[in-house]
């Protein structure tokens, strides 16, 4: 049988018995604000796309979706994973056609000659919407953006989060995705996030028609691991692996796009100051950066020389998707003076500010000051592991990663 769990307002997590095992943590899959989402989207828009990375639940959410709609047909759901449905879409317009209400279409990237089709079809004005689920971002499926304009609304989802896991340590070392978050211990974790890195190099990739070879763009990635948190200097890159600037960025294009990585792009203020503006680098899932850098456990993780980083790295995600913040609210700043703030949000009308430290009792700094004056912040946060909040200075505030999201929670 399946390991499921479900809750009264939330989705179940249906994973088939493996060689990884399952851990006894108890996952409160509480997504009912990501269906709200969906239905939000529908009344805008006749396609709604869930993006996302492989295995982080696009297909159980879409599935627990299908059970709030009316008369939802088995026949409406076509996975390209699947011979027999990649079949029944040979010639998709006569596939497609005649079904009406809701109609899902899984990993689409695998099929973007769909995307002009679709626009005819919802054109039509007949009763039926589109739940499609791909997993690459808009950018990579060019078709999307260009053939469906005005017709299609965009949300993405990650793997679990604190406020799946309601916890932080095993989170930050496993990472969110499901497998290998549930896995029966941190070994079994590792080796499914190996399986799953070699996965997405040798086939996702080649998926998506981009040719470059696995092994080369592991050793990319291997190498990106020991940026996570550094301004992206392309041409170090580039002199450490032996290939020209442009193919540097082209390989973190295509991480991006897959959303392995985020590119923080910089602030720019509108003052004297010189500011930086190349993007900073973050591993978006905290275990797949801890596989390439080899940590298989957590005595090797609480040796880790960088391992400031790697948490900081990791609430900043938290923080990140707590907010539900699109890529265009989130930058960071940085002067070439030496101030600096670790992420600038722009939500709801507000600056938010926050800076991240791996540190018992952080304190007060210069730069906290000169970011919270130069950008005009509405507040600043100091996000730090401990369980004690205080303040460091008028709106300016130390506050425990996990009392921030639990404080969110209760006041959204």
């Amino acid at each position: 049988m399946p390991a499921q769990n479900r809750t009264k307002f939330g989705i179940y997590i249906e994973i088939p018995y493996t060689k990884y095992g399952f851990s006894m943590y108890n996952i409160n899959m509480n997504r009912q604000d990501d269906l709200q989402r969906i239905g939000q989207c529908f009344a805008i828009n006749p396609i709604v796309a869930i993006l996302g990375p492989r295995q982080c639940g696009k297909t159980t959410l879409a599935k627990m979706y299908a059970e709030t709609v009316e008369d939802f047909s088995a026949l409406n759901y076509f996975d390209l994973e699947k011979p027999d449905d990649l079949a029944r879409l040979e010639e998709p317009q006569r596939a497609l056609e005649n079904l009406s209400g809701l109609i899902v279409i899984d990993e689409i990237q695998r099929k973007p000659d769909l995307f002009p089709l679709l626009r005819v079809l919802v054109d039509e004005k007949k009763p039926r919407q589109f739940l499609i689920l791909g997993s690459a971002s808009r950018e990579l499926i060019k078709q999307s953006s260009e053939s469906l304009a005005g017709r299609i609304s965009y949300l993405e989802l990650t793997p679990f989060s604190y406020r799946e896991t309601q916890e932080l340590e095993h989170l930050w070392l496993c990472g969110g995705f499901p497998q290998s978050y549930l896995a029966a211990d941190d070994i079994a974790s590792y080796a499914w996030r190996e399986d799953y890195i070699s996965t997405f190099l040798e086939q996702d990739i080649p998926n998506l028609g981009i040719q470059i070879p696995a092994l080369t763009l592991r050793r990319f990635w291997s190498m990106l691991a020991h940026y996570h948190g550094n301004i992206f200097n392309a041409a170090e890159l580039a002199r450490s692996f032996g290939i020209n600037e442009k193919t540097v960025k082209h390989y973190l294009d295509i991480l991006s796009g897959t959303f392995m990585v985020r590119q923080l792009q910089g602030w720019q203020e509108n003052i004297k100051k010189r500011q930086v503006k190349a993007p900073k680098i973050y591993f978006r899932d905290s275990g797949l950066l801890h596989s390439l850098l080899r940590i298989k456990g957590k005595s090797q993780l609480q040796i880790y020389p960088k391992l400031g980083a790697s948490w900081e790295g990791f609430a900043l995600e938290e923080i990140i998707r707590w907010h539900h913040a699109k890529p265009h609210d989130c930058y960071f700043w940085a002067t070439h003076s030496g101030a600096e703030l670790d992420l600038l949000l722009l939500k709801d009308d507000k600056r938010l500010g926050f800076e991240f430290k791996y540190a018992d009792a952080p304190t007060k700094t210069k730069s906290m000051l000169i970011s919270q004056e130069e950008l005009q912040l509405d507040y600043l946060y100091v996000i730090y592991p401990g369980d004690k909040n205080y303040f460091l200075a008028d709106k300016i505030e130390a506050y425990g990663l996990e009392n921030y999201l639990t404080d969110v929670m209760q006041s959204a």
